[in-house]
């Protein structure tokens, strides 16, 4: 079994994924936190590149990307993120272990959830404005050419 530590395995993996999105048969809708576009877990230049990339998916007619600002009052705090697979099953992913959730009562607590998320996030040019600032920031906090 190889592991995987080749990171142009990895990457050449997540595009796989990614090729998902660009189906017009599928609809797809995200939310999340101004505080998630701004987390360093990578290179800044890493970084910069996937904040381009959502700029591009919240483009797509298939997808709808809603992006909560800092000064938004929430009404529900979201303590975790997870994935609502329709009405089916809901995948919530901890430190520890992946939990796929597929009782209906649990499936309608994050649809629920859900629902109050996205009701308070900024979507369109809105949604791309907070994306543009987070690159802003970042891209001033990189050290300029010839420094």
């Amino acid at each position: 079994m190889k592991l995987p530590h080749d990171i142009d395995e990895a990457v050449r993996k997540r595009i796989q994924r990614q090729e998902i999105l660009y189906r017009s048969d599928k609809r797809f809708h995200f939310v999340l936190t101004e505080a998630a576009l701004r987390f360093l877990l990578c290179e800044p230049e890493v970084m910069l590149g996937q904040l381009d990339r959502l700029v591009s998916f919240s483009q797509l007619p298939n997808v709808r990307l809603g992006v909560i600002g800092f000064g938004t009052r929430y009404a529900t705090a979201p303590w975790h993120g997870f994935w609502l697979y329709d009405d089916e099953r809901v995948l919530v992913e901890t430190i520890s272990a992946a939990l796929d959730l597929r009782q209906p009562q649990e499936i309608e607590l994050y649809a629920n959830a859900f629902e109050q998320l996205a009701t308070v996030a900024s979507y369109g040019r809105s949604a791309r404005a907070i994306i543009n600032r987070a690159t802003d920031d970042l891209a001033q906090s990189l050290p300029q050419n010839g420094e």
